[in-house]
């Protein structure tokens, strides 16, 4: 599916799906990076020397859902939503 911005997804999941730490770990299989944006705070990991737990504990939100947006592009998953690092991201 093409995006109104010309970005293809790949796969779209609804936010009211519940996913919790052990969904969240699973993404990070196969990534390298992670930036987990909670309002103006961003957090990035290199997920090959970075402790995965922490990783994992920045990607959930006060309910231990994984937080939304969500998005993987290439080997970077970014969670939450930064407008600086959607443009870096996507710019």
């Amino acid at each position: 599916v093409l995006g109104a911005d010309g970005i293809t997804i790949v796969e779209q999941v609804s936010a009211s799906k519940k996913l919790g730490a052990e969904d969240a770990a699973g993404l990070l299989d196969g990534a390298s990076k992670l930036i987990a944006a909670k309002g103006k705070k961003v957090l990035t990991f290199d997920l090959k020397n970075d402790d995965r737990d922490v990783a994992v504990a920045a990607m959930l939100g006060p309910t231990g859902n994984l937080r939304a947006p969500t998005v993987k592009r290439g080997k970077t998953i970014v969670v939450g939503f930064h407008d600086e690092t959607y443009a870096d991201l996507f710019g």
